[in-house]
């Protein structure tokens, strides 16, 4: 139920019960996680020696201003620069898009993380949260690229996890630090915004990161919290059976519902299947508030672990790799984006 943050570079004495905790599904890392790829792998394995082989490693690895390790992985360009190839060659962003998404899946499995919080599926309208993290400001050519996206993590055998559902691109206050409220009507909302998330839905994607935004034209409550969007609206009207997750509950958007328990059973309530704790600071109050409680459907985490990846020499010594590698750096020093 819960997908914690850990402190450091190893796993403290103190963290140790919380992964062994029953109501902890995994972990999710940060760039304080990370030296190099062999302590990142060490982590890995200590994390499931301690808790379990069933637990899930996650991470933020999109590329551009979010990417949580950088020194010795592929400096991923931000998904913005593919869109800006698609308005002069969409053949050729759709192909970069699936290149991009391989490289970042494949890196990490081979490291032993499960899957990135990938892709971005918001549309690229302003907000200051979203930013170059879009694709594109156009419904389709974002949905497009999404669905690329997805197609290149599943190649690499990584489960895809689209966000910020159902769109956190088109309002202006940044959720992390502020209330988000977006006042558009649910037929705008759906015409627009919903559009990547159901082309990538259709699609088979396996989760689905709900926004800390409020739609009051569906629900007074923001959209993690609400039932109409995640059970009306997400697995009613857009057919989806995978996994909803929260977005961090210590963000300042998620506060409406009160403390940390609040917070995390809230989600819960509204039907997620995975809360995000990520600072240290709230793993104890999250793990109180779910002790006792049954995982609705423990089903749907199943496939969010990755599929066997090879080994990083393996990895690296592949020409395919190298080609795809050479063109998605490129796009970053396009002198149009210098």
């Amino acid at each position: 139920m819960l997908l914690i943050g850990l402190a450091g570079l190893e796993v403290a004495e103190r963290e140790r019960a919380w992964l062994a905790a029953p109501g902890v599904a995994g972990v999710i890392l940060f760039a304080r996680n990370y030296a190099d790829r062999a302590q990142l792998m060490t982590l890995c394995e200590s994390i499931r020696e301690i808790g379990g082989e069933q637990l899930l490693i996650a991470v933020d690895q999109e590329g551009g201003p979010v990417q949580r390790f950088r020194e010795g992985f592929t400096r991923l360009p931000a998904l913005a620069r593919i869109g800006e190839v698609h308005d002069r060659d969409p053949s050729e962003a759709v192909r970069l898009a699936e290149e991009h998404a391989w490289v970042m899946a494949s890196e990490l499995r081979a490291c032993g993380v499960d899957f990135s919080f990938a892709p971005v599926a918001d549309l690229a309208r302003g907000n200051a949260a979203i930013g170059t993290r879009a694709f594109h400001a156009d419904p389709a050519v974002a949905a497009e690229l999404a669905a690329a996206y997805v197609r290149g993590m599943h190649l690499a055998g990584m489960a895809a996890v689209l966000k910020h559902f159902p769109g956190h691109g088109s309002v202006a206050a940044d959720t992390h630090k502020a209330l988000a409220v977006d006042p558009r009507s649910l037929d705008v909302i759906s015409r627009d915004d919903l559009r990547p998330f159901a082309e990538c839905i259709a699609a088979r994607v396996e989760a689905v990161m709900m926004a800390h935004v409020v739609y009051p034209a569906v629900d007074a409550q923001p959209a993690g919290y609400s039932r109409a969007w995640i059970g009306e609206i997400l697995r009613g009207e857009l057919g989806f059976a995978g996994a909803a997750i929260s977005d961090d509950i210590s963000m300042a958007a998620a506060g409406v519902a009160g403390g940390v328990a609040e917070r995390v059973l809230g989600h819960l309530d509204a039907g997620c299947d995975l809360v995000l704790a990520c600072f240290p600071d709230v793993v104890d109050r999250a793990i109180a508030a779910v002790a006792g409680r049954v995982p609705a459907h423990p089903e749907r985490l199943l496939p969010l672990r990755g599929a066997i990846g090879a080994s990083w020499d393996s990895l690296t010594d592949n020409p395919q790799r190298d080609r795809f590698v050479a063109r998605i750096t490129a796009l970053d020093a396009a002198p149009d984006n210098a």
